[in-house]
């Protein structure tokens, strides 16, 4: 038997406030539920102290979007979509973890 292993669990709602055009309709949403296996928050939180980017917003914003994409990249990992980033993904992380 298969032991499942324990994950964090989340509940992320994306909602659009306004178009590049100043209007705010149609109201668009999304509300998705996704585990990870990382504390996302910690993560965010780390990335944001180390401000990268000089700027904490788009730190969080990095953090977050390659917490999505690296979960799904791992549970996925032998899709050719991934075939050339499962080459280079640990370097990256590395130099990311060592900043």
């Amino acid at each position: 038997m298969k032991m499942e292993k324990k994950t964090n669990k989340y509940h992320l709602t994306l909602q659009l406030t306004s178009y590049a055009d100043g209007s705010t309709e149609p109201a668009r949403q999304l509300e998705l539920d996704f585990d990870n296996h990382d504390e996302v928050f910690g993560i965010i939180e780390r990335i944001k102290e180390k401000n990268p980017f000089g700027n904490e917003e788009q730190a969080a914003q990095f953090a977050l979007g390659l917490k999505l994409f690296s979960e799904v990249k791992l549970k996925n990992r032998q899709h050719p979509l991934f075939e050339e980033l499962n080459a280079v993904f640990p370097a990256f992380m590395k130099k990311l973890k060592s900043l």
